[in-house]
């Protein structure tokens, strides 16, 4: 007894402290981020791209018929703005855009409801998405022009099949991710199916919903991009296209940057759509 009074005694003159004295120590937390939108400051990093690219084009380092400067693209694209030359194609590009993104996501939702609600969509529905999934849109062109011709109904149709499947892989995957102790609650209480759904199911696949919306905004704009560039006769996809045939880079790089905006913007409406939908949710970056 003594030596271990006397060892406890050491243990506690090296520690420093007793138990005691180091159980009313403050525990260390993790402080979260700021959950107030960063906004604006989501534009610093293209700010100091452009000002790089300026700065580059203006000392040389970057040859004009190669790439244009920013400078020089900004007065292109308000003068084609100026004369309504861009108007009518932006608005083209936004319907083809918007058509497909809608066509898309309802599409893609209803895939995932099916494919995450019942073993039979699943068996039914989740392979052929993981195969499309694995072809890219590009390796499918010339069977749409076969099958759908060279028109809008090709492109809309591209666009709709790159779109469902971020918005199929989240939502399925948020669905299948719900912790089953809610259902069996949901069960214990007496709630119908649809009620399981309504209550349970869609509200915890709304954060794998919304993660799959952004990527599918984006996807649209990006093939856009190359769809444009197949036998169309408006869209901005079409002006890049003819500027590239006469060297005219910084009309290539105005068509790039109304792109670029239009992803922008449209990532950000659904950002603010995402944390109204979600305000009742409580994590680090809510």
């Amino acid at each position: 007894m003594a030596l271990t009074a006397s060892g406890t005694t050491a243990r506690q003159e090296q520690g420093g402290a007793s138990a005691p004295d180091a159980r009313r120590r403050p525990k260390r937390t993790v402080r979260p981020a700021s959950r107030r939108p960063l906004g604006a400051a989501r534009l610093l990093g293209p700010v100091v791209v452009l000002v790089v690219w300026q700065v580059a084009s203006s000392t040389g380092l970057l040859d004009p018929r190669q790439l244009a400067a920013p400078s020089t693209a900004l007065r292109t694209g308000a003068q084609m703005f100026a004369d309504g030359e861009l108007v009518g194609h932006l608005l083209a590009s936004a319907r083809r855009a918007g058509t497909a993104l809608a066509c898309g996501v309802l599409l893609g939702t209803v895939l995932a409801l099916l494919s995450g609600l019942s073993r039979a969509g699943e068996a039914a529905v989740d392979g052929l998405v993981q195969i499309k999934r694995a072809i890219p849109t590009l390796a499918l062109i010339p069977l749409a022009i076969l099958w759908l011709g060279i028109g809008e109904t090709m492109k809309i149709t591209l666009i709709t099949l790159s779109v469902l499947v971020p918005v199929y892989i989240n939502t399925h995957a948020a669905l299948r991710g719900i912790d089953y102790r809610y259902v069996e609650l949901a069960f214990t209480v007496h709630l119908s199916r649809w009620q399981v759904i309504r209550r349970v199911a869609l509200p915890g696949a709304l954060p794998g919903f919304f993660t799959g919306l952004r990527l599918a905004v984006t996807m649209s704009w990006t093939a856009l991009v190359v769809l444009e560039q197949i036998n169309a006769t408006e869209g901005i996809g079409y002006v890049m296209t003819k500027a590239r045939d006469y060297g005219q880079t910084d009309i290539i790089v105005v068509g790039l940057v109304i792109y670029a905006t239009m992803g922008l913007l449209s990532d950000g409406l659904v950002r603010l759509a995402e944390r109204r939908a979600l305000s009742w949710r409580t994590s680090l970056g809510a």
